[in-house]
């Protein structure tokens, strides 16, 4: 993943200051830019030097063929061009080393930041969009875990003797409730007309690293060896549909590409100690399903407004009110240019949630794995890549806590209707106390707004 060299350099057209405001709203390292800067004069001085020390070796190269076939003494110049030879070796390990230290210092610089981006280095100003439907007050409201419990739906002690923490067995209801969204999420994007993959579990490492920014490696993927080959899980199915047309060129008339992922994710959570330890909401495996659009670049602005359309119709279908929040520039990550969430409700909590989150990643990502838009035209100077673009639809595990905690009764949870045909009933009564003697009473309703 990546920026475009040339647009650190000014005398190709270029526009370094503007990588510089972006990387200060950003709030991240603006000195990075300089540093490319000058390690790209380098690496282009070095290249320099080799090429003309390759065209000098073919000159002597010719001149010792023409002494040669004259039937002269030639052991002067085969001197001069052994000499220059191995001059040329070691210019080739510096030519090689000055690109792969340009390649790491180019790497942790963000995509350029939207205009339409708050600037801000705090998610409590996010900016509000728009909000989506009526929300429950929290007073006595059980919270998703417990809810689970009581349907029969998961078994957490269990899971964490056999896998650790953060690790559950589904059962019974919360199966079904599980295949339910499963189910539903795919037949609401295949009528959209996205084509259904399910992906690779795990990636060769030298594809994740094209997909993938550095923090993640230590973060949030899990390693997997054997056959002496690296291999990582994949934290979200758009990580190896990312990569499902590299080194391709799509031509225009083939664009967009509409994908809705269906896959198991995987993530350590190193960097969310303490967070969220109860239930199903943040755990180390659960479904997803993701929308992901490759779109030529004139185009990404609008997939992302049908995109997140998309997941806001999913969830007004399911009944579960909403906001999206455009994030703010300081918490974006390195290759999303812009990201909305969209938050539903948790009365059980009282507060929004995140369960979607749509990027547009522009060709920051496309670069690094050469997927290039239309084949190159007469006079063009560059490769022209596509841009890509990833929204959730659905993380089932948090779908499933927001159904719970939206659609709690006294006796058991109400099936959302569009549920239904896939579970086969539209009640779901508890079968178990309710954890900690607590009652539910009778539910208040509010207005997004009022809250």
């Amino acid at each position: 993943m990546g920026l475009d060299i040339v647009l650190f350099r000014a005398d190709k057209g270029g526009n370094p200051d503007l990588i510089r405001q972006s990387q200060k709203v950003r709030y991240a390292n603006v000195d990075a830019v300089q540093e490319v800067i000058d390690l790209d004069k380098i690496a282009k001085e070095t290249k320099y030097r080799l090429d003309n020390s390759n065209a000098e070796y073919a000159k002597l190269n010719k001149s010792i063929a023409m002494k040669k076939k004259a039937g002269e003494n030639a052991d002067e110049i085969i001197a001069q061009a052994e000499e220059l030879n191995q001059s040329i070796i070691k210019l080739k390990v510096e030519v090689s080393e000055v690109e792969l230290s340009l390649k790491k210092k180019l790497k942790p610089i963000g995509n350029i930041v939207h205009e339409s981006v708050p600037i801000d280095n705090n998610e409590d100003n996010n900016q509000i969009v728009r909000t989506w439907g009526e929300c429950k007050t929290s007073e006595g409201l059980l919270h998703h875990h417990e809810l689970l419990e009581m349907i029969d739906g998961y078994d957490p002690e269990r899971g964490t003797l056999v896998s650790g923490h953060r690790c559950y067995f589904l059962r019974g209801m919360g199966v079904l409730l599980n295949q339910a969204i499963i189910n539903f999420a795919l037949n609401h994007m295949t009528k959209r007309g996205s084509v259904p993959l399910q992906t690779p579990f795990f990636m060769n490492k030298d594809v994740m690293a094209k997909t993938a920014q550095l923090e993640q490696f230590d973060e949030e993927l899990y390693k997997v060896s054997g056959d002496n080959e690296e291999k990582y899980l994949i934290a979200t199915s758009e990580q190896p549909i990312s990569a499902y047309h590299q080194d391709e060129w799509i031509e225009e008339k083939d664009l967009p590409k509409k994908y809705v992922g269906y896959s198991t994710c995987f993530r350590k959570e190193a960097g969310s100690h303490g967070r969220d330890t109860w239930g199903i909401f943040r755990v180390h495996q659960f479904e997803k399903i993701e929308q992901f659009c490759i779109t030529e670049p004139e185009k990404s602005w609008d997939m992302m407004e049908e995109m997140i359309n998309n997941s806001e119709q999913f969830y007004q279908e399911l009944g579960i009110p909403y906001r999206v929040v455009n994030i703010v520039s300081g918490a974006l990550n390195n290759a999303a240019s812009k990201k909305y969430d969209l938050e539903g409700w948790f009365p059980g909590y009282n507060q929004y949630r995140e369960l979607v989150s749509c990027s547009n990643c522009t060709d920051y990502q496309s670069r690094d794995l050469e997927i290039r838009c239309g084949m190159k035209k007469q006079g063009q100077q560059q490769k022209k890549y596509v841009h890509m673009l990833n929204s959730t639809l659905a993380a089932t595990t948090r779908v499933i806590c927001c159904i719970l905690e939206n659609y709690q009764t006294e006796g058991g949870i109400t099936v959302p209707l569009p549920l239904r045909p896939y579970l086969g009933k539209d009640f779901i009564p508890f079968v178990k106390a309710v954890p900690k003697h607590k009652a539910i009473p009778k539910q208040k309703t509010t207005t997004p707004e009022q809250k």
